[in-house]
């Protein structure tokens, strides 16, 4: 299953999946770009065994919904890559209430990832992947202006949001230690995306220029979903190199060092606690 998979990162992810065999599940917002993406992938790769599901991961309930649906079509899941996200330039709420990129960048992942867990534990060994960015190492957690509550700036949500999907990746992976599931998370590098749609002309332009086009930023996480080299590897954060476009990619050139605050199991604590607050999920792993 690949979230955001209607275009960039998600959909080059996917693609590389199909292109090895695999069953694999696109979750996209919109039916139209979805299937359009879906039509794409099956003809590029030759592979029929392609599915979409529909969920606008801001709304809980479509998670949960989608989690129903996942359920009731198939009874394995081998690999789970978190990959929607988006950026907002004001702040804005979801149906639920919550600031709308610390609700798709980081809770879709927390909820729909605990409530596909015991599928992924029943189909072990099987692998959850999270999209993050190096840009987590420009700021720590404040529990105080987690979703701009006190100040909105554009970049620190972002920023923090993608904090805390490694924070939850390092939690999350002692919480599966010894279930056969393995949890990592990779920051692509700057990717030219449809995140980045709504900033300046200016900026898009920038964009356009220095950024790597969606099919390398995918190369890390597709690599970490797929390749038998990182089979059993966990608790892991992947960073792209300058260099990676003409190198091969393997642990040595691509394993990282994330910030400080994201190996503080105290700061790991409160951000889970938080999260099952926010998302009303019942503490389901032990």
């Amino acid at each position: 299953m690949v979230t955001g998979a209607s275009s960039g990162i998600g959909k080059e992810i996917a693609s590389g999946l199909a292109g090895l065999g695999a069953t694999v599940v696109l979750v996209c917002r919109d039916a139209v770009r979805g299937q359009s993406a879906l039509s794409e992938i099956q003809q590029s790769s030759g592979n029929k065994s392609l599915d979409l599901l529909l969920a606008d991961l801001s709304s809980q309930k479509q998670v949960r919904s989608l989690a129903g649906d996942f359920r009731r079509k198939y009874n394995a899941l081998n690999v789970l890559v978190n990959n929607a996200g988006v950026i907002t330039e004001k702040r804005c709420l979801t149906e639920d209430g919550i600031e709308m990129t610390f609700a798709v960048n980081y809770l879709a992942y927390f909820l729909l990832t605990n409530l596909l867990v015991d599928v992924l534990k029943a189909s072990a060994p099987s692998r959850i992947v999270n999209i993050t960015s190096m840009i987590h190492k420009s700021i720590k957690l404040d529990f105080d202006n987690l979703q701009g509550e006190k100040k909105f700036n554009r970049d620190l949500i972002y920023a923090q949001s993608k904090l805390a999907d490694i924070i939850f990746t390092y939690e999350l992976a002692r919480r599966l230690e010894n279930t056969g599931v393995t949890v990592t998370c990779a920051c692509p590098g700057a990717t030219a995306t449809h995140i980045w749609e709504r900033s300046s002309k200016f900026m898009n332009t920038l964009f356009k220029i220095f950024m790597k086009e969606p099919s390398e930023g995918a190369r890390i996480p597709l690599y970490l979903a797929s390749s038998p080299e990182v089979e059993g590897v966990t608790c892991q954060y992947f960073q792209a190199r300058q260099h990676l476009k003409n190198s091969r990619v393997n642990p040595a050139n691509t394993m990282a060092k994330s910030s400080r605050e994201t190996y503080d199991r105290d700061v790991a604590k409160k951000l889970w606690e938080t999260s099952e607050a926010l998302t009303g999920l019942r503490a389901i792993l032990t």
